[in-house]
């Protein structure tokens, strides 16, 4: 498996320090996180964008996906949710990324029934787009679907090759599913894999890997025992807790951390 990390953990990093960071602490890879605050997003012009990808390949650096906002089950008409999901899929094109990630983002209260069928008819229609550009599209853990049984829900109406899942271990977790059971409904689907820590259930402030609560470990062992080859990527979220400890002086560690994990798990 090969490691990257989000830029969510380092809220508006220019480019270049984002590569330095990955280059001195042994990552292969770097969830771009695609919002107007951030260096990369939609509105990047096409210059600007052949320049970001230049800088990755000039460092060795994959761009390993575009972390994006659109939240495919929300209410109200399709096409401004199918227009940003387009504008996702064209950026991360353009980075020559593989993956776009989305959450679900179903209004609370309503009926199940209908926001698996609202994510699955957006995706499905922008799954023709994706395959045209080459681009997969991850369905996040998350919010209104946050174990992998009710991504699967959406996802296998969806049926298209070019959608699939992102395991966020948190929500997952919170959710109350063990990794064996997350993994065994992912499988089929599961693009890549988000990693991280906290103190409980209760707190989330993100912690270094290995000092909070959740079930790493199984996570690693489930993936190794299936033989699974992708993405691990560690999402510490610092942008929504600023007094959470600066993620640069964590990611050695948290890359020693995943590869003992890994070592272990063989």
């Amino acid at each position: 498996m090969k490691l990257a990390f989000s830029t969510l953990g380092v809220p508006g990093l220019p480019v270049p320090e984002v590569l330095a960071l990955a280059t001195a602490h042994g990552y292969h890879g770097v969830e771009l996180r695609a919002h107007p605050e951030e260096p990369v997003h939609i509105g990047l012009g096409p210059d600007e964008r052949t320049d970001v990808a230049a800088e990755f390949k000039a460092a060795g650096i994959e761009i390993m996906g575009i972390a994006g906002y659109t939240r495919v089950a929300a209410p109200g008409d399709d096409e401004p949710v199918l227009d940003e999901l387009r504008g996702l899929l064209d950026l991360a094109h353009d980075l020559s990324a593989p993956f776009v990630r989305v959450f679900p983002g179903a209004a609370p209260g309503r009926p199940r029934e209908e926001a698996d069928a609202t994510a699955a008819r957006r995706l499905g229609t922008a799954a023709e787009h994706a395959s045209a550009l080459g681009v997969r599209i991850l369905l996040e853990t998350h919010d209104s679907h946050r174990t992998g049984a009710d991504a699967i829900r959406v996802l296998g109406l969806v049926g298209h090759r070019q959608v699939g899942a992102l395991w966020d271990v948190m929500h997952t977790w919170l959710g109350g599913e063990q990794p064996s059971e997350s993994y065994a409904a992912l499988a089929p689907y599961l693009g890549y894999v988000q990693v991280k820590d906290i103190a409980s259930a209760d707190d989330t402030t993100p912690l270094p890997l290995g000092a909070g609560v959740l079930p790493l470990t199984e996570c690693v062992d489930v993936l190794c025992r299936h033989s699974w080859e992708g993405w691990l990527c560690w999402e510490y979220e610092k942008r929504w807790y600023e007094a959470a400890p600066p993620l640069p002086e964590l990611l050695g560690r948290g890359r020693e951390h995943l590869a003992r994990l890994l070592t272990d798990a063989a």
